[in-house]
């Protein structure tokens, strides 16, 4: 591998879409030299990165052995393919779309089964009258085998395990198993429940297994070297501005200097932080403020005396430490 960052991501479809926006917000513009069938890309303006694009599966593969240094895939492809995944990858950021749940779903005709442990109940059952075990159609084998050992409450309450089960690997389309006779219950994905609705199927009570999205993902594994490590900064710091900008509002207000303990109360009772330092006679007040607690901030400005309050849209906030860039260094460690 050469001394550049190698940036594996998803290369068709919405996911394909949704990550190419998202890097662009942030001034990262993907480019293909050899056009759209070229696997092999760049960013813009960053000459030591190179973008790969591979299908969301094997970016997780390549994340855990260190062929590539950062990766856009699911949570859901992270756990199932890397074993030991804290170990091995460093999740950085969830980046707000590419959402699934992984779950376990029974026939509806199945009344008096809601949880994991009446599952178990039918599981013991099955296996006492007709000597068989409880088929379970999945992709998701990893997931489901940890998920179907985990046991837990203990005071009184049964735990959630279940032993007598076997795994019935899935190529097609899982949902549709139990009504194919396949199987008896699935492990699968879903975004809205429309799907497994229209197969008959429903999600048990405790029965999601992975609440998904499409994570920006490091390598543990890879060589990082200097330019490897500049490039990721460079990257985690465009994109931790460009995040914090879609996350706030940026209000102005005439006050009075005479006001900053105030000042300092309200901004600390929104969660919102006065970027520049208290205001100078003469000066308006800057606050940045959570979407949410804009209206609440200006009623309160108002309350205290403000004067003429505005409001703007950010595009981008580039805070001394950002948090994003401490996560990522701290993961790949010292050079």
């Amino acid at each position: 591998m050469s001394g550049k960052l190698i940036l594996g991501v998803p290369s068709k479809g919405r996911l394909q879409e949704n990550v190419a926006s998202f890097f662009g917000r942030a001034g990262l513009t993907f480019v293909q030299p050899g056009g759209a069938r070229d696997y092999r890309g760049a960013i813009a303006d960053l000459a030591d990165v190179e973008v790969a694009y591979l299908s969301a599966s094997e970016i997780a593969g390549q994340l855990a052995s260190g062929a590539i240094h950062l990766g856009v895939t699911g949570e859901d492809l992270i756990r199932e393919n890397i074993s030991d995944a804290d170990t091995r990858v460093k999740l950085l950021q969830p980046l707000g779309f590419g959402y699934a749940d992984v779950v376990v779903a029974v026939p509806q005709a199945w009344i008096d089964v809601a949880t994991m442990a009446d599952l178990d109940d039918v599981a013991d059952d099955m296996r006492r009258r007709h000597g068989k075990r409880l088929r379970v159609a999945t992709k998701y084998v990893n997931l489901t085998r940890g998920f179907f050992a985990w046991k837990a409450p203990a005071d009184g309450r049964p735990g959630r395990g279940v032993s007598n089960y076997r795994i019935v690997e899935s190529a097609g389309a899982t949902e549709g198993a139990p009504a194919a006779g396949a199987a008896d219950v699935v492990v699968d994905i879903t975004t809205t429940g429309a799907t497994l609705k229209a197969n008959a199927l429903k999600v048990l009570d405790d029965g999601v297994m992975l609440k998904s999205q499409a994570q920006l993902v490091a390598s543990l594994a890879a060589p990082w070297s200097a330019s490897a490590r500049a490039a990721g900064r460079t990257i985690m710091t465009r994109i931790a501005a460009e995040t914090r900008a879609r996350a706030v509002r940026e209000i102005r207000a005439q006050m009075s200097t005479r006001m900053e303990r105030q000042i300092v109360d309200l901004a600390a009772r929104f969660d919102a932080r006065a970027p520049f330092g208290p205001p100078v006679e003469g000066a308006p007040l800057v606050l940045h403020a959570p979407k949410k607690a804009v209206f609440a901030v200006i009623e309160a400005l108002r309350s205290a005396g403000a004067g003429t309050v505005t409001v703007a849209t950010l595009e981008d906030v580039f805070e001394p430490e950002p948090p994003l860039v401490a996560t990522f260094e701290a993961a790949i460690g010292k050079a």
